[in-house]
């Protein structure tokens, strides 16, 4: 048997939680991958897609324990986080840009060869730059199907979106891809 010790703050957690929240978390966690690469594709940073992740899992827990509870957990909490997205969205485009001075001095050398990160995630980075220049509908069409691997007919459901343009929005944006990822790659072989 495994003994784990538990700060105060783990322990008051577990007092606190039901049967109910236990059941939530075993119900929700198989789709936590599915939640950060929506979240991640729709984000433009790693922290923003965490913090994307955290809401969506928080949203999802409140309607838990208010039992509205899903037969599917994964479209559910792809719809709950695609909304938030979508909300963040509008409120977004409601606010003006905040645009933040540079502090001289600040900035300090880092002991990590980030050469050797950079060359590791590039592939990554264009791919992710690739999908986030496609139109809004069908990066997350894309996302859902492709990343997710959703069914069109739940991605429909999702999206609020009928089947075939779904359908037709994953097809369009595979075509887009592929002709983006050809044009760098003749930028690249020119540079």
């Amino acid at each position: 048997m495994i003994a784990i010790n538990l700060g105060p703050a783990e322990s008051l957690i577990l007092e606190t939680m039901t049967n109910s929240d236990f059941d939530f978390i075993q119900a929700t966690l198989p789709a936590a991958d599915l939640i950060y690469n929506l979240a991640r594709r729709s984000t433009t940073g790693r922290e923003e897609a965490e913090d994307l992740v955290q809401e969506t899992y928080l949203r999802a827990l409140k309607a838990w324990r208010a039992h509205r509870r899903p037969e599917k957990v994964e479209p559910w909490m792809a719809t709950i986080c695609l909304n938030i997205i979508r909300s963040d969205y509008r409120r977004d485009r409601r606010r003006p840009d905040e645009v933040l001075s540079a502090e001289p001095g600040r900035w300090q050398a880092s002991d990590d060869n980030t050469e050797d990160a950079a060359f590791s995630h590039i592939q990554r980075e264009q791919v992710n730059a690739l999908i986030e220049r496609l139109p809004e509908e069908q990066r997350t069409a894309l996302t859902l199907v492709d990343l997710c691997g959703l069914t069109a007919a739940q991605a429909a459901r999702i999206t609020r979106s009928p089947r075939g343009t779904v359908l037709s929005r994953v097809h369009r944006g595979r075509k887009a891809l592929a002709i983006m990822a050809k044009a760098n790659k003749v930028k690249d072989h020119e540079s």
